[in-house]
């Protein structure tokens, strides 16, 4: 019985003299670099339709103490707590989709509404693409974590701090 990994070794070698090996590494390369400047959309957000405003409250249940590295407590298991009791939200969340050139106009907009105070956060479309026409950063969404969490379905939307909740707007066109 052949020993499997000088046979998977012979089958390298051959398929390096032949150049396969060198296309394949290529081609491999190209899609990880396709995949990482074009993410998949978000599944299941859509063109606002229906604006309609709505809040989320960021408090949580504390599953263990919180403390600080000099041994102060912060919060105790089991105690509700609210992030927005300890610091305020300075930026606004815009989450929109760069697939769509009515879109980016709004979020231009609303990123001089904001005097320039505004992460903007797509949901769909190039982030790289839109960085470099904005000269400005741009996050992706990776997987909808983020508007999952909000209860967003609808883009362009605003995420904004309104006393101790966050309000989200889902705006027409």
């Amino acid at each position: 019985e052949p020993d499997l990994i000088k046979e998977i070794e012979r089958a390298l070698k051959e398929k390096e003299k032949t150049g396969e090996l060198a296309r394949l590494q290529k081609e491999a390369i190209e899609r990880s670099q396709h995949s990482a400047l074009n993410p998949s959309p978000v599944q299941g957000v859509m063109r606002t339709r229906i604006p309609r405003s709505f809040y989320f409250d960021p408090t949580v249940v504390a599953n263990r103490r919180i403390m600080t590295p000099d041994g102060k407590v912060i919060v105790e298991a089991g105690q509700k707590f609210n992030p927005l009791d300890q610091i305020s939200m300075s930026r606004r969340l815009i989450f929109f989709d760069a697939r769509d050139p009515l879109q980016i106009k709004k979020v231009e907009d609303l990123i001089k509404q904001a005097d320039g105070r505004a992460k903007t956060i797509l949901v769909g479309g190039s982030y790289i693409d839109i960085q470099k026409q904005w000269g400005r950063p741009v996050f992706f969404d990776q997987a909808g974590i983020l508007v999952r969490k909000f209860g967003i379905r609808q883009v362009p939307a605003v995420v904004f701090q309104e006393d101790k909740r966050l309000r989200i707007d889902e705006i027409g066109m």
